[in-house]
């Protein structure tokens, strides 16, 4: 494609770029006013299994904002009913499961997802774009074991994960069992998306912050590792990122992995200081795209200058877009990122 921009891909790579990339978490849906006029017509279930319909919707903010990438407009919750979970997302409450996982009886039922069969609207969405309306590279994107698990366990969202962690203590056979076959399943999806056209992946492991050092090298990090080691094999740059999950850089330095994506919690200084040298993704707490501008300018600037000391840096937020977010603040934003960082 002519004028193809793909300074996102070089960022990833770690290679000096004429200004620093920019996307947000998020960016398409929720705070535009073009998807809400959708919403008040389609269930996010019902656009996301629409190929032409989603591919609008995650187009939107590289036309209104000049963002330097897409992410697939998708649920994390998607895949997970080709295996067998019965998930439905309720408006104020998120993903809840009928029938979460309670035995290694329940692990073992779990099937195998078939991508091209069980979630065609997927692949289709990224061929359309991919094929003719996009000039950034597509992001595609699968939860993490540990984060659908909690879902998958807990009911639906959860504050403390306390049947998650029961699982994982008391029963490890089956957590480890349940492990298996969402990294399966986790290779299996992000693997189709790649081969239909996404040029980067993210592995959002949005809960994992939840478990501490010890716990996530003993019952999440070899998961990740098998997971990162297959889908290093498809040659694009992989991405993890999770919330508050500060205390976990070091254990995702040590993964095959691109990018780590921080939350607004640790800033880029603090992660160079802890001697991690691949590409970091972040991270402007997003309640400060609340505040006037001069404090978002200022604010922006001073995590801009931490992350151009090196290449390898892309400007993100630290967790996904708020509704209440004007769709004009974020392209004001996208433009200060390009402009401040290409002049410095």
């Amino acid at each position: 494609m002519t004028n193809f921009n793909d300074t996102i891909l070089k960022a990833f790579k770690g290679e000096q770029t004429k200004h620093v990339p920019a996307w947000f978490m998020r960016q398409a849906g929720r705070s535009q006013p073009e998807y809400r006029a959708l919403k008040e017509k389609y269930s996010l279930f019902e656009i996301t299994h629409q190929p032409e319909l989603c591919a609008y919707v995650t187009r939107l903010p590289v036309e209104n904002y000049n963002v330097d990438a897409a992410i697939l407009y998708k649920d994390i919750m998607s895949p997970l009913p080709s295996i067998g979970v019965d998930v439905e997302i309720q408006k104020g409450v998120g993903p809840v499961i009928d029938n979460p996982i309670r035995s290694v009886h329940d692990v073992e039922k779990l099937g195998q997802i078939d991508p091209e069969s069980d979630v065609p609207y997927v692949l289709d969405t990224i061929r359309l774009l991919t094929e003719e309306q996009l000039n950034v590279p597509l992001i595609g994107f699968s939860g993490a074991p540990f984060t659908l698990a909690s879902y998958m366990i807990e009911g639906g969202p959860s504050k403390n994960y306390t049947k998650t962690k029961a699982m994982m203590y008391s029963e490890p056979k089956a957590w480890f069992l349940l492990m298996d076959k969402l990294a399966d399943m986790t290779i299996r999806y992000v693997r189709s998306q790649i081969q239909a056209g996404a040029r980067a992946i993210q592995i959002f492991d949005s809960w994992v912050g939840a478990l501490n050092v010890e716990d996530y090298r003993t019952f999440i990090k070899p998961t990740m590792e098998y997971i990162f080691s297959e889908l290093r094999k498809e040659d694009v740059p992989l991405i993890t990122f999770g919330v508050g999950a500060g205390h976990l850089l070091k254990e995702w330095d040590d993964l095959p992995i691109d990018v780590i994506g921080l939350d607004w919690r640790t800033s880029v200084e603090e992660a160079r200081q802890l001697g991690i040298q691949k590409t970091l993704q972040g991270n402007l707490d997003p309640s400060v795209l609340l505040a006037d501008w001069d404090t978002i300018e200022t604010k922006a600037k001073a995590i801009l200058d931490q992350g151009m000391k090196q290449p390898g840096y892309v400007f993100n937020l630290g967790h996904g877009v708020f509704p209440e977010i004007k769709p004009e603040t974020l392209k004001r934003l996208t433009s200060l990122v390009h402009e401040y960082s290409s002049r410095n």
